[in-house]
Formats: structure tokens, sequence, C-alpha cells
């Protein structure tokens, strides 16, 4: 069996995940976060989109414990990230070199048993929660600092670039860290996957996927008196509100927001749009693309390239103002 996946974190900037499953990706590991509570900026929207088009995903939480006792703090914090989603795929701990470095940086050395128990801690807490637990790693550091025993208590998701290396029992293989994707700008880590988890831990009835309705494969357009707005780091709703010509009360009743100050980067709302309305324009973010605009504001690359004398797509830059109709 050989399944075709990818992984992804903040670094990949914004993903078009329709993209990338129509070039026949079949699974995406997500980073939620690293460290104490700290989450990761793109795993809310990442997390939607997949789950929105029907893409199995998993989370991993990168490794800065000192102890098993803040792994398991790091668990809770991954668990907190995760809850809203469905994840068909495991939750895992990436403990690497980096991981040492941070730790001697604040005077604890880690040893081989030290880091065995880092890694139980973080598992078994996340099984407790009634998840399926991976832990990931290279090969030095396998070598280096983990049990051998370890691979038979809990899945792993194995990192050697190059040929396939088959003296370690591992369900998923990540083979380069310079891929590349239809709908993500740039380098991106690709893996491949042995075991066909979302089979497995839905049979295990893992993962709290009964109380997680799997969503429709294709969206539901919205009403065609309304467009789609994905909320930027550092937007309001009283700004987001002027920018359309409404007003932020009615954005709140339109989209249910009981709060009209808590909104968060990575969500869709729903923005009123009036026939005959002015032309709308949008600010180019860091990471953008521009076939992912054209998916957040419900049009298509060749109308945005004409609307604004594109003649490149891939070529366009953070800051630049654009007229999207």
């Amino acid at each position: 069996m050989s399944i075709k996946g990818l992984d992804v974190s903040e670094f990949q900037g914004i993903v078009d995940w329709a993209q990338v499953k129509g070039a026949g990706y079949q699974f995406a590991m997500l980073r939620a976060g690293y460290g104490f509570r700290t989450p990761d900026q793109q795993f809310r929207r990442n997390a939607a989109e997949c789950n929105r088009i029907g893409l199995p995903a998993g989370a991993y939480w990168f490794c800065y414990a000192l102890s098993p006792e803040d792994a398991r703090k790091e668990a809770d914090g991954c668990l907190e990230a995760i809850a809203p989603y469905r994840m068909e795929y495991p939750i895992c701990y990436d403990i690497e070199h980096a991981s040492v470095t941070y730790a001697e940086q604040n005077g604890v050395t880690i040893t081989p048993a030290l880091a065995t128990q880092i890694v139980t801690a973080f598992c078994d807490r996340i099984e407790e929660r009634g998840y399926f637990a991976m832990y990931y790693s290279n090969q030095n550091f396998l070598e280096t600092y983990l049990s051998r025993d370890l691979n038979r208590r809990y899945a792993l998701w194995f990192a050697r670039y190059g040929s396939r290396y088959d003296g370690i029992d591992y369900g998923i293989w990540q083979y380069t860290s310079t891929g590349s994707i239809p709908g993500i700008a740039g380098n991106v880590d690709l893996d491949t996957g042995y075991v066909d988890y979302a089979s497995v831990i839905r049979k295990a009835g893992l993962n709290h996927l009964g109380s997680k309705p799997t969503p429709p494969p294709k969206p539901t357009p919205p009403p065609a008196d309304y467009i789609t707005y994905v909320v930027q780091p550092g937007d309001t709703l009283s700004e987001i509100a002027v920018r359309y010509g409404t007003t932020y009360q009615a954005l709140a009743a339109l989209n249910n927001i009981s709060d009209p100050n808590l909104i968060h980067p990575g969500q869709t709302i729903r923005v009123p749009e009036k026939s005959g309305s002015a032309p709308r324009y949008y600010t180019i973010q860091s990471g953008d693309t521009l076939s992912g605009i054209a998916v957040r504001f419900g049009t298509s690359v060749t109308t945005l390239m004409s609307l604004n004398g594109i003649t490149n797509p891939n070529l366009i830059y953070a800051g630049n103002t654009i007229r999207i109709s």
C-alpha cells in the first residue's frame, strides 16, 4: 500500500487545498503548534479547509519539552487545538535535534532515557484522550536518543530523504523537504503512507470521529447575494465591514458571531454583495497565490488576470492591491 501525502505548517503560507487534492494527494499532516500552547498560525485554516473538501488530515506538535510533565502539557495544548476539527490521521509528536538544542539552552541535557520518557508522556496523553498517537523523527535522532522498542508501542512517522530505508518499521515516510505541489508556493515536505490510518482509526473508534460528521466533498456555495471572505491576520470585523460597504452588526448577524471582537485568521465569513456594487479590491498578503485569492473570493484566476493586467499568475507581490470584481 502506498498513499500519497504531504505535511505543512505556517511556513507554507496560505494553501489552496482544492488544488492539492486535485493533484492526487490523499492525506495531510498539519502542524498544530509547538511548545507550551503556541499555535501554528495557519493550523485552523488548514484544518478547516481539509475538513471542508474531504481531505483526510492528522496533526503534529513540535517538541520543546524539558521533562515528561512538559510533554503532557504540550499534548494538552495540541488536544485543545485539534478538538474542533475532524482528524482522520494520527496525532503526532515531532521530536528532533532542535528539541535537544532548546533543552540545552535551558540547562537540560536530553539523554536517551529522558527523550524516550518525553515521547511516551506525550503519546500516552494523546491516547488517554481517545486519539491515535504517533511520533516523528529522523534516522540519526532515532539511533542516538530513542529506544528501539518505542516504535513497537507507537506508530512512527520517519524522515529520511532520498532512497527508501527499510531497516525501521514506520507507517509514514517523509522522503523530501523540497517537493513542489500545485496550490502551494515554494518547497513542501512530501510523504508516503504505508498504512491506511483513516480506516484503522475509524474502525478502532478513535479520534472522536463520531461527533464530527464527515463534511460533503464539495462545499455548498453561498447564496448568490453573498461572497465569502477568509479573515487575515490583523483583521477586525469593523474594518472588514467598512471595506465591503456594510456594518459590523450586519456581518455578526449574518455569521452568527456572538462577540464581534472575536474573529480569527483563517475563519471564513459571509459578506453581503449587492448587484451593481462598486469594484472590490484586495491587498495581497505574504504567502498569497492568485489561485488562492480566486478561491477565497469566488472568482477565477483568469478573471483576476484580466481585471489587473497580470500576464504571469505566479508573479504577484505582497502589499500590492488588486481588483477582485
